[in-house]
């Protein structure tokens, strides 16, 4: 009887994106950009040719287009399938069985699954108050079956962030690690280790098109590292692990800055006054640099993801942070709609409690 890896059929939890069944006019629960994409990158796909999609994609030109624009070398850097095959090849390069991954909690859970796939053990570190980085209790966990430490900087799903010298010492402390500092919300941020990528011989760093960029469709991501480790890398990676649309649009993707910083100004604003709004009808809402905030609902999530439901809007239902709900943020009038049914909920909740009181 055929049977698959013990880490897989016993260890590895499986992941499943949000498919509702009910129709949905607002996605809210992927981080994505509400807005679209470039029109620049639009008016580019519709010029691309029916032999160039005969022909497999070239990856390496569009390498070196990212490594010039990050101020890279080409050797330093790889262009993956989204940011996820990023974290699976790195898990893949650097792991054995039995070795310890350093996790801080809440995550991103394809860490785990990659990290359990290549059968190493997970070590969570729950993240200090108010989800601010627990660098002493992460330091204190690195021994010598220590692999892989990942650091996710904003962090999903609470957008706190991890400072620039507390990565240091973990990269110091960790040299015989892998560190993975994962910044798919690095433009909502700014801060970034991508200078440091050659400089600290066991530092990763991930980036995505999926987020600011409007891209998400097309699975485009980045994986930086020393050159030594990314050519090691390059012996397990498909040659042709990117769509040939990808490859195509990425100029105009990356020459359209100024839609990029458009929306991300746009979406910095519209965080922090719905983030107001939010605090503002007695809900938890945690300062975030990144396109979503995390709500606490505490009891009243499921009844406010139902009446999300009904107005279909999607959220993502945060079961690792209890009582709480992840938002993505939209344009000004799509979240002046979400805060709208989040109002009406609260009225029609406390109308309930009201009415459920017992008589004088």
């Amino acid at each position: 009887m055929l049977k698959a890896r013990n880490c897989i059929s016993r260890e590895v939890p499986p992941y499943r994106t949000p498919c509702e069944s009910f129709p949905i006019e607002l996605h809210l629960d992927m981080n994505e950009n509400t807005s679209g994409c470039s029109p620049r990158v639009l008016a580019k796909l519709q010029e691309i040719r029916s032999n160039t999609i005969a022909l497999y994609p070239d990856r390496e030109r569009a390498e070196k287009l990212v490594a010039e624009f990050l101020g890279r070398q080409a050797s330093q850097l790889l262009l993956t399938n989204g940011a996820d095959e990023a974290i699976d090849v790195l898990c893949r390069a650097f792991l054995e069985p039995g070795d310890e991954v350093i996790l801080i909690t809440p995550a991103f859970p394809m860490y785990e699954i990659f990290a359990l796939a290549a059968g190493a053990k997970i070590v969570k570190i729950p993240a200090g108050d108010e989800f601010s980085f627990p660098l002493s209790a992460v330091l204190d966990a690195v021994n010598p079956r220590t692999r892989l430490i990942v650091i996710t900087n904003p962090n999903n799903p609470t957008g706190a962030v991890v400072a620039e010298a507390d990565i240091m010492q973990v990269l110091k402390l960790a040299a015989d690690a892998a560190v993975l500092v994962d910044e798919a919300y690095y433009e909502f941020y700014g801060a970034t280790m991508m200078n440091a990528v050659g400089i600290m011989p066991n530092l990763f760093v991930a980036r995505t098109f999926s987020k600011a960029y409007g891209l998400a469709g097309m699975r485009l991501g980045i994986l930086a590292g020393a050159t030594q480790h990314i050519s090691l890398i390059r012996r397990i990676i498909s040659p042709f692990n990117i769509n040939v649309f990808a490859v195509e649009c990425l100029p105009e993707a990356l020459h359209d800055q100024e839609f990029v910083q458009k929306y991300v100004a746009q979406v910095r604003g519209t965080r922090e006054w719905f983030r107001s709004e939010v605090e503002s009808l007695g809900f938890k809402c945690w300062p975030s640099q990144a396109n979503f905030v995390l709500v606490k609902f505490g009891e009243r999530k499921d009844v406010i993801l139902k009446r999300m439901r009904d107005w279909g809007i999607a959220l993502r239902d945060r079961q690792d942070c209890p009582g709480c709900v992840r938002i993505s943020i939209g344009t000004q009038k799509e979240m002046e709609v979400v805060l709208q049914a989040l109002k009406q909920t609260r009225i029609l909740g406390s109308q309930r409690q009201r009415e459920e009181q017992p008589a004088p």
